[in-house]
């Protein structure tokens, strides 16, 4: 049996929905914890599948931990160096942020190659140079990757590439090492300022998060701590998307506008209506007279890609053609055919694709081929004809925190069906 959301597209949402805590920050946060000697606690943990996933991973290593509503508590005081081979890590790409952290404390790990969400060929090489430029000797074999060193030496790291997941890993396994580590075109994104926060909570000596140089000068112990996950920005982007497609007035809170401003532009670029309330965006969905825009994905502070999905979806509800570049991910287009599907007019070329608009859309049976595809399917879904079926809705488990409850609430008709596989 699998499950299939079903949303009755034509009802306007109201009133407030609080941004749950940052799924990219958290799948980073909770690696990281191994680094530590005592316990952690960490607040503001969403209700994702991600979540349970890495609880899996970190029992196995024989952590103790406990997640009550968002609270997670994580003891690694008994930890054991184990190889991460089971499904567990097949289920998310998050995983390999073991690597950076059981390499940096034990100079040692065996782990099988991650999962996630395809997205087209995703890469770890700069990962993996960055471990070798430490002093770690790699081997691959079977879909198991060895990582040994004698030990971590600090070194200076130029990424080719301004990679999240690369930049976070390489910080988890220099945490450690000895002396001082430099990475050079380092990525800024919020979520790595917030993994810098916890490991210096813990101990670390880190400076220039959220800048391009981040320097790490290894320390031998790291301690438990207390921490508080920053909010999502692409959940409350998602929000913000859904709201200007089939809100009334909706109140986003939890929010940290700064995070946001290069969707916030392309959102009044279009049209639609907004006003900022300390940490929360109000969205006056009164104008759906939308404009077409070009949007092209940047590294942060630039466009998200993870925000390309959704914003597609409301795209075929302006007036004339957008197109959307897709410069991290390439094949990140799957939800286009979906949309189709859907009386959507996407047209697809190398890297992009064209937005015809304006469309009616008509509820039809579609597949979340992705998480953020699974989010364009629910803004398409809301402002649909009729009945919209999705299928595959663990892609959206992952990331979204209690969707259906936080739709519902804002006054969308919406339920989970069990079929049959």
């Amino acid at each position: 049996m699998s499950e299939v959301i079903a949303i009755e597209g034509g009802h306007k949402l109201n009133g407030t929905v609080v941004v749950s805590g940052a799924k990219n920050a958290t799948v980073a946060l909770i690696p990281a914890i191994v680094l530590a000697d005592s316990p952690v606690t960490v607040y503001g943990v969403p209700n994702i599948s991600d979540v349970d996933a890495l609880g899996v991973l970190l029992r196995e290593l024989n952590c103790e931990v406990d997640k009550n509503d968002d609270v997670l508590v994580v003891d690694p005081s008994n930890l054991k160096n184990i190889p991460l081979v089971s499904d567990a890590v097949d289920k998310l790409r998050a995983s390999y942020y073991f690597m950076g952290a059981l390499l940096g404390k034990y100079k040692r790990v065996k782990i099988k190659m991650p999962g996630g969400c395809y997205l087209g060929p995703r890469p770890i090489d700069l990962h993996l140079k960055g471990f070798e430029a430490l002093g770690a000797k790699i081997t691959y074999e079977d879909d198991t990757y060895l990582l040994e060193a004698e030990e971590l030496i600090g070194t200076q790291i130029y990424l080719d590439f301004a990679s999240v997941g690369a930049t976070i890993n390489i910080m988890l396994a220099a945490v450690r090492a000895k002396g001082k580590t430099v990475i050079e075109n380092a990525a800024k994104e919020p979520e790595i300022i917030d993994v810098v926060n916890l490991l210096t909570k813990m101990g670390a000596k880190i400076r220039g998060a959220g800048t391009d140089t981040i320097t790490i000068e290894g320390v031998e112990h790291l301690k438990g701590c207390t921490h508080e996950i920053i909010p999502d920005r692409i959940e409350a982007g998602t929000f913000l998307i859904m709201a200007a497609a089939a809100g009334e007035r909706v109140i986003i809170q939890n929010i940290i506008p700064q995070h946001l401003e290069s969707l916030i532009s392309k959102l009044k670029e279009m049209g639609v209506k907004m006003e900022n309330v300390g940490d929360s965006i109000i969205v006056y969905g009164d104008n759906k007279n939308f404009n077409a825009v070009d949007v092209r994905t940047q590294v942060y502070p630039g466009f998200a890609t993870d925000l390309q999905q959704p914003l597609t979806a409301l795209l075929t509800q302006a007036n004339g053609q957008s197109q959307v570049i897709e410069t991290i991910y390439p094949e990140r287009f799957r939800h286009c055919e979906q949309l189709n599907k859907m009386g959507a007019n996407i047209e697809l070329d190398e890297s992009m694709c064209y937005i015809n608009g304006k469309t009616p859309l008509k509820g039809a049976k579609v597949e979340a081929t992705d998480l953020r595809c699974g989010a364009a399917l629910l803004i398409a879904g809301l402002i649909a004809d009729g009945i919209t079926e999705i299928s595959n809705v663990y892609h959206i488990d992952r990331g979204y925190a209690n969707i259906d409850q936080k739709l519902i609430t804002l006054g969308a008709v919406i339920r989970r069906i069990k079929v049959d596989d």
